[in-house]
């Protein structure tokens, strides 16, 4: 008897069985999660730590100077420092308050970028009624309070990035960077006789080029090494708890290198948008103050550029000394007894 095309019968065991069931119970493979960020609740103490001493550090520099001009162009000087600290701030805390959020489970990417952004706005909130109620009331006070809340929020929106490591380290290294800044000036004046400063205008203009340089390499290795530092140390303990953890490849490196350069140069777009009256008054006050303002704010540009590409290239390099050599093709394969 023929058999029909596409029949079969049970004389044929041997047919492979192609269909395997699903089991539809069975759950899914959950995919890896990232590295999260380590110490964010420490770095977030450090952080309005520092925010409340810049503002502590500004109240005091205008309330010591006389009322009026004196006060404006002190307000136009410290306005960097305030929305750099400003803009860290709201990084850190929604970094510990998107972390909470992880641990709990909840760690949705709309729910977390919605969650850092209220964060951000409540650092800055906070930041512009101490400013408000401390400073004194007057329009440049409008001004440092409102541009701060701004730069407080934009720093949380960033913190609410899906990996929170690398959002972790430019936070540390930014920390760092600005912590060097501080500490750095106190070497000023032995550099400036170093780099030739002989009291001449041309002298103190060389010097000051040099200066400026100078500092900016070193800020910028700095944040490059912290950023790096911070990144093994996330993925060690991301390993410790969970060995499934994927590994940050070299672009999370790059981008936490660069970090605090990019946050420097946020920072004086938020300054030169938000903090344009200010700076208007400061530099109409006379020629002498117009140039002043003018060449701050071309410094603090270079400054940002340098410690964007050294301490980009400095983390770069630092992971690249951690790699092993790549296997060689040629090799002989082990020959088996």
């Amino acid at each position: 008897m023929s058999k029909q095309p596409g029949s079969s019968t049970a004389a044929e065991p041997d047919q492979p069985d192609t269909a395997d069931p699903v089991d539809e119970a069975a759950p899914a493979a959950e995919a890896p999660r990232p590295a999260r960020a380590p110490g964010a609740p420490v770095l977030a103490l450090l952080a309005v730590g520092w925010l409340a001493a810049m503002l502590w550090s500004t109240r005091e520099a205008i309330s010591s100077a006389a009322a009026g001009l004196t006060a404006i162009s002190l307000s136009a000087f410290a306005l960097p420092g305030v929305i750099s600290a400003a803009l860290v701030a709201g990084a850190a805390v929604s970094l510990a308050v998107t972390g909470l959020l992880a641990r709990r489970g909840t760690d949705r990417a709309t729910l977390r970028f919605l969650v850092a952004v209220g964060t951000g706005l409540l650092v800055g909130l906070a930041a512009a009624v101490t400013i408000n109620l401390t400073y004194a009331d007057n329009a440049t006070t409008n001004t440092i309070a409102g541009t701060s809340a701004a730069a407080a929020i934009i720093g949380g929106a960033l913190a609410g990035a899906r990996d929170a490591a690398p959002v972790g380290a430019v936070v540390t290294a930014a920390l760092g960077t600005l912590l060097f800044v501080v500490a750095f000036s106190r070497a000023r004046d032995p550099l400036f006789d170093l780099f030739g400063a002989d009291g001449s205008q041309a002298s103190l203009v060389s010097a000051a080029k040099w200066v400026s340089r100078t500092e900016s390499l070193l800020a910028g290795l700095l944040a490059g090494l912290l950023a790096f530092g911070y990144l093994v140390w996330a993925r060690r303990r991301a390993w410790r708890h969970d060995p499934a953890t994927p590994a940050l490849r070299w672009p999370a490196y790059l981008v936490a290198g660069a970090g605090p350069g990019l946050l420097l140069l946020l920072a004086e777009v938020i300054i030169r948008v938000g903090g344009r009256s200010l700076l208007d008054l400061a530099g109409a006050l006379s020629e002498a103050d117009a140039v002043a303002q003018t060449s701050l704010g071309t410094s603090r540009v270079d400054n940002g550029i340098w410690v964007l590409f050294v301490g980009a290239l400095t983390a770069l390099v630092a992971f690249g000394r951690t790699l092993g050599p790549a296997p060689r093709d040629d090799e002989p394969e082990p020959v088996e007894d």
